[in-house]
């Protein structure tokens, strides 16, 4: 996807802060943190929204899951973090290409606000 913004920091095109990354996934620094700790777990793979996953992605989003495991570890967030994964435009959901945001590195409060 050409325009996309995860696809052209997942190809070199745009810079981030990546902290992980592995053949189908990357996770980055949100440029707009809202905890010590907020990356974005991304599929190398361009899936506009949770509803256009097909049955042979399912690798994928459990590999997404695996790395978040991992990273929240690397960063010692052991007592606890949040992942959201928002679907739409009423979801809030800015860049169409599927992703997570990981938060943690303090105590967060539910509901989130």
């Amino acid at each position: 996807m050409q325009e996309c913004v995860f696809c052209k920091i997942i190809q070199g095109e745009i810079p981030a802060e990546v902290v992980y990354e592995d053949e189908y996934v990357v996770a980055f620094k949100d440029i707009h943190p809202a905890a010590p700790v907020h990356l974005l777990l991304v599929p190398k793979k361009h899936i506009p929204t949770f509803f256009d996953i097909e049955k042979e992605d399912e690798a994928i989003l459990g590999r997404l899951q695996l790395a978040a495991g991992r990273v929240a570890q690397k960063l010692g967030l052991e007592k606890g973090f949040r992942m959201v994964g928002n679907c739409g435009e009423d979801a809030g959901q800015l860049v169409f290409h599927i992703h997570y945001h990981l938060l943690g590195g303090r105590t967060l409060q539910w509901p989130p606000g």
